[in-house]
């Protein structure tokens, strides 16, 4: 019968062993210093060893020696050997795979950066199967309405009339738009979306996002309405984008507000800033969920109140604040008394 240790035993004692020369930080000197030491209980037996017969002091020197090189040297390699092992579990799939990293040395630099790798490819690969997945509950919601609009009319169990027209093209609207908000992710992702800042008037600006935010709202039969009040004149931005900005901020505002809630807008200057503030009277978002709301396919539909109504992507907070880190600014939920306010906040001196 054979017996014998384990590559895991082997690797649990391994790891229980001390790693004497972890403190430094160069690997050209810990080699230095693990020849020294082995030099130097060489020594040690001969002095010590001086009566006894010459071969018998050599090959216990060299013994000696021996041991000591490898007790001091404990743990210069086995980083690099962990990190093989992990580079092949990250081939397979496992991210989950880190390096026990306790020298401060090369070695113990690069199991560092090893380390931090695997987090960020781990976590990139969690965020594509959400992607994924989101992406696919998003598409199958609309497309699946859309398909039993158009059977029904096949079938003649509905008559191809304005109310059924105006169904599926909701629906097709909806996909539109979910198009649209990926192909705006792709861009972010891929860093390809440059700013064109131009001289745009804010005030107008505001006042056509909230036009068009209303006819929008009337369209999906939500009963709210808005308030503007800007009085920026001329900044430096990129029109676009910054409609964008403001259009997904009041859609978002519009879905989450109850029946016959007001959203308030509000651009003004402050120190060099151009803010925009908009707010709603929906039930607001705990404190604790204010950065959450910002990534991709967040919807707090568990706090939305009755009456509110929900038709959104999930992905409209995640292009805002994309479009507004382009600017330079910020955005963030803040403290109100009532309801959800978003401000933003654009470097835009006078």
């Amino acid at each position: 019968m054979t017996t014998g240790f384990g590559p895991s035993v082997v690797a649990r004692i391994s790891d229980a062993l001390p790693r004497p020369l972890d403190f430094v930080r160069w690997i050209k000197l810990k080699l230095g210093l693990v020849l020294v030491a082995s030099g130097l209980a060489s020594l040690v037996v001969f002095w010590h060893g001086i009566g006894w017969v010459p071969p018998a002091t050599s090959l216990t020197a060299i013994g000696t020696a021996l041991l000591t090189s490898q007790v001091l040297a404990h743990g210069m390699t086995r980083p690099l050997r962990e990190m093989t092992a992990a580079a092949g579990a990250m081939a397979r799939g496992d991210y989950s795979r880190r390096v026990r990293a306790t020298s401060r040395d090369e070695v113990g630099q690069l199991a560092h950066a090893f380390n931090q790798m695997a987090a960020d490819l781990a976590t990139a690969d969690r965020q594509r199967r959400e992607l994924i997945a989101n992406v696919s509950h998003e598409l199958r919601t609309p497309i699946f309405a859309l398909q039993a609009v158009l059977e029904n009319v096949v079938d003649g169990v509905e008559v191809p009339d304005r109310a059924t027209l105006e169904t599926a093209l909701a629906q097709t609207e909806r996909l539109g738009r979910l198009v649209t908000e990926l192909l705006d992710l792709s861009r972010l992702d891929a860093g390809v979306a440059p700013l064109h800042r131009t001289e745009c008037d804010v005030d107008a600006l505001v006042a056509k996002a909230v036009r068009e935010a209303d006819v929008i709202a009337t369209a999906a039969e939500r009963d709210v309405s808005f308030v503007a009040e800007s009085r920026v004149g001329v900044a430096l931005a990129d029109e676009a984008r910054l409609h964008q900005v403001i259009a997904n901020l009041l859609d978002n505002a519009a879905r989450h507000s109850p029946s016959g809630g007001t959203i308030t807008v509000q651009a003004t200057r402050e120190a060099g800033q151009l803010v925009v503030e908009i707010a709603d009277e929906g039930s607001g978002i705990p404190p604790g969920e204010r950065e959450a709301v910002f990534e991709r396919f967040t919807r707090g539909a568990a706090d939305r109140p009755a009456g509110a109504r929900d038709g959104g992507t999930g992905l409209g907070l995640a292009i805002a604040q994309w479009a507004v880190n382009l600017h330079g600014g910020s955005i963030s939920v803040v403290d109100a008394a009532t309801g959800c306010r978003i401000r933003l906040s654009l470097p835009n001196p006078t």
